[in-house]
């Protein structure tokens, strides 16, 4: 059996897309190369219109990029965020990070 596999690309020099899963088989490896993409671009949008699958440590992952960039000076915002990320969000009381 495969494992979820995420992916990221940069449809835009201010956008990081992130499709996919963001779950806890891909957290640790999406934060690493999220934050290696951010390190290097100056994105101030995280896309996640092609997110197909997410659980808690993927609202983490998500979390953790935006303090990524803040760490960085830079305003991230996400968009797209897929409804169940968004529930689960509201369920922790983050939605409002998001």
């Amino acid at each position: 059996m495969s494992q979820p596999a995420f992916q990221l690309t940069t449809p835009a020099p201010d956008t990081l897309a992130v499709s996919g899963a963001l779950t806890f088989a891909t957290a640790t490896a999406a934060l690493g190369a999220g934050r290696a993409e951010l390190d290097r671009g100056s994105q101030t949008v995280l896309d996640l219109s092609g997110v197909a699958q997410a659980d808690s440590a993927g609202l983490a992952t998500v979390l953790a990029l935006l303090a990524h960039g803040r760490s960085k000076g830079r305003a991230i915002r996400v968009a797209h965020a897929p409804t169940g990320l968004q529930a689960l969000a509201r369920v922790s009381g983050v939605e409002p990070l998001l």
